[in-house]
């Protein structure tokens, strides 16, 4: 077993999760990511990580494979011994927006089944060995779940349904897991990013340019992986061990529901 801290990273080999494995390579953890993409296409963002000199495991797989997540849960034990974070940050939108008076099952599907049912079996699968760990009078561990949900959590998209949708879910992921947990001192915590600039945002990047220039959130400017990263800092640094189920917006004041 290492004796740095282990935190595994979802959906982490670009964008949001990219931003949150660095910082958590700062803050002098071991990481793990776990991605769909081939490890020779995203090898320059997996390299500035390693350049931190902390360990770093990548496994390319399917969140909603179940095969895929025991085989990297395996590797992770193998390499590390130990698992003390769990960042579950992958996620989907649709391939192509569409009214929900036109959604298609195969959309839906597609979303969902990455998006919140593979959060939900992973995230399932980590909390079990999460509880041996507290368990284990020989393994100090004080493990955290964080999950990154969205403003579309709460907030109506009806060109997306179906991730809006999958993003609530994801809230309600939060509050199950840190009640269920709560027993054995294990916290569950939330991040709702707001517009951040991403692949995945920047094929709408003009519609938000003037959204945002309009005033939609108090703060006026595009968020960016590297302010989701911090939040999910502050949640695994053990400042805020009193809470959990707890949300930290980073959408630069959108929830405000101003008029």
């Amino acid at each position: 077993m290492i004796e740095k801290k282990v935190a595994i990273v979802t959906g982490a080999a670009r964008g949001i999760g990219h931003g949150i494995a660095k910082k958590l390579a700062d803050d002098g953890y071991a990481v793990a990511i776990f991605d769909i993409l081939k490890f020779s296409d995203v090898k320059e963002n997996i390299v500035q990580i390693k350049e931190k000199n902390i360990p770093v495991l990548y496994f390319q797989g399917d969140l909603t494979n179940k095969e895929d997540r025991n085989n990297f849960v395996k590797e992770v034990l193998e390499e590390y011994g130990r698992i003390d974070f769990l960042v579950n940050n992958a996620g989907v939108a649709p391939k192509v927006r569409k009214d929900i008076l036109e959604t298609t099952e195969e959309s839906y599907d597609f979303v969902m089944d990455i998006n919140l049912k593979g959060t939900f079996f992973f995230t399932q699968k980590i909390a079990n060995i999460m509880v041996a760990e507290k368990e284990d009078n020989e393994i100090e561990i004080e493990p955290k779940i964080v999950n990154i949900a969205s403003s579309s959590s709460y907030t109506s998209s009806p060109g997306r349904g179906e991730y809006c949708i999958s993003k609530a879910g994801i809230s309600m992921i939060t509050k199950l897991f840190a009640d269920r947990l709560a027993e054995y001192g294990i916290n569950v915590y939330e991040v709702r990013p707001g517009i951040i600039y991403t692949d995945m945002t920047n094929v709408v990047k003009d519609k938000y340019d003037r959204l945002i220039d309009e005033g939609i959130t108090p703060i006026k400017r595009w968020g960016y992986p590297e302010d989701i990263a911090k939040a999910v800092s502050v949640f695994c640094s053990g400042m805020l061990d009193f809470s959990t189920a707890e949300v930290i917006n980073v959408d630069g004041g959108f929830h405000l529901r101003r008029l």
